[in-house]
């Protein structure tokens, strides 16, 4: 049974209807949203005070170290997550430039058969299976293998397939906060870390990016809008950067009308107008929350300030993002949607490979014949007003944000809660967190509120439909 709000159409205590028309107003236990510049923000209590902000990965411009390289022959690079959509693909791109990459170590969750064939194509020294339960099934699918690998199981073998020595740079494929812990051990043996596990930053921006700084790091953007930004910021000059422009598809809501959304069903959010994607992500497409978790991500990626990222609705999703420079020449990069591009991208900078127009097809503008824009309707959207206020409060609400949204997304395909109750559960979990919120948090802290904020999304839905906490 669905959580039940005082009104259907009421997100963060004002009319959902009319949100775009308030200037200040108080959630719950003087939890304050101030609207400036048609965003919000979170409001903190004085032992909040806003910190310095941890240092960027790219301070709005790249520029490769010379002399860097540190191997021989193709480039050595571990795999976390190896059987999941950016594993397999980035094994794709190995399998295609054998000259250009070799594979020294991979990590996987339970997919034991299609972790078996990568390892007897690929040979890798070390192989991890999250799941120890299946470590004997792992061995008897290897048995016949002309290559036997280094064998760890558990969270252990994630860590050590992080920072296996020969390993130049890791791929980190893996979802949620799990991905953390193996992060921070590639960070602390010196390995460049091909950047897909969007926690690694928007829970553990404030503990990863000096850690990064420390050990002399680069944190290499393998999704396709940060990888569009890192691109149009190549060689540009200290300063030069002012605004950064993420494109959105718009997800399948971009042509619904606002008062439709109280009736949306599951199917109904699933349905992509462009492509077809795992459920959870489908889902933070149509609420936009993707883009809000996109925007905090440029925030620790590129050091832009929050009010100089904006979200574009680009329907096409040609162009993958834009910069803004000081004397207001707008870059952007453009393809076919295709997770290929940035990932190897981001396994050769700063060289480019050629790809084949056989498997890799280039993009033609006249056929496209049109590229369209708008503004997002943060009537529709209220995750961006949402993520800006996390962003902006910064240390541990960011990840408290990701956290309710995955379970909030979660009991929503599941049926436990309505559509437009995904961001009544984020925004009541985000107003329950700031009087803990902590500006500067350990490794230990930052998982603690993922954990501690699924718990509490989690208990915001009862067997009886209706929480003590909204009655």
């Amino acid at each position: 049974m669905a959580l039940k709000f005082p009104s259907p159409t009421e997100i963060g205590g004002i009319s959902f209807l009319d949100s775009s028309k308030a200037d200040l107003f108080k959630l719950k236990g003087g939890f304050t949203l101030k609207r400036k510049e048609n965003r919000v923000t979170f409001g903190r209590k004085a032992h909040c005070s806003a910190q310095a902000p941890p240092p960027p990965a790219w301070p709005g411009r790249a520029v490769p170290e010379p002399g860097r390289k540190s191997w021989d022959g193709p480039k050595p690079i571990s795999i976390i997550g190896s059987t999941g959509s950016i594993g397999t693909q980035t094994l794709d791109i190995v399998a295609e430039n054998p000259d250009k990459f070799r594979v020294v170590a991979l990590a996987a969750g339970s997919n034991v058969t299609l972790l078996a064939d990568q390892v007897k194509r690929f040979k890798p020294k070390l192989v991890s299976v999250r799941n120890e339960s299946l470590l004997d099934e792992l061995k008897e699918a290897l048995s016949d293998a002309e290559h036997k690998p280094e064998i760890i199981p558990g969270e252990q073998g994630l860590i050590e397939v992080a920072r296996h020595p020969d390993a130049v740079t890791v791929v980190t494929g893996i979802v949620g906060c799990a991905g953390l812990k193996p992060t921070v051990a590639a960070i602390e043996a010196g390995k460049d870390i091909a950047l897909a596990n969007k926690e690694t930053l928007i829970a553990g921006g404030p503990f990863v990016l000096p850690l990064a700084h420390k050990h002399n790091v680069k944190i290499l953007p393998a999704d396709s809008e940060h990888s569009a930004i890192f691109q149009c910021i190549q060689g540009l000059p200290e300063g030069a950067l002012r605004r950064i422009l993420l494109t959105a598809s718009g997800g399948a809501f971009r042509d619904w009308p606002v008062e439709k959304l109280k009736d949306v069903k599951v199917a109904d959010a699933l349905k992509h107008p462009n492509w077809n994607m795992g459920k959870k992500i489908t889902v933070d497409s149509a609420t936009l929350f993707n883009k809000g978790l996109e925007v905090i991500e440029a925030h620790y990626l590129f050091g832009a300030e929050y009010d100089n990222i904006e979200i574009v609705i680009h329907p096409q999703s040609i162009i993958h993002s834009m910069v803004e420079t000081q004397d207001s020449s707008v870059l952007a990069q453009l393809g076919w949607p295709d997770m290929r591009l940035p990932i190897i991208y981001t396994l050769s900078w700063p060289d480019r490979i050629y790809c084949s127009e056989i498997t890799w097809p280039r993009l033609d503008l006249c056929k496209l014949g049109s590229l369209t824009f708008k503004a997002p309707d943060t009537v529709k959207y209220p995750s961006m007003d949402l993520a800006y206020a996390a962003g902006r409060a910064g240390g541990t609400m960011t990840g408290v944000l990701s956290a309710a949204n995955e379970k909030a997304v979660e009991l929503f395909i599941d049926e436990k809660i309505n559509y437009l109750d995904i961001f009544k559960v984020v925004e009541l979990t985000c107003e329950k967190h700031q009087a803990e919120l902590v500006a500067n948090p350990s490794l230990e802290e930052i998982i603690h509120y993922d954990l501690w904020a699924r718990e509490f999304s989690a208990s915001l839905q009862t067997s009886s439909g209706l929480s003590p906490v909204l009655a």
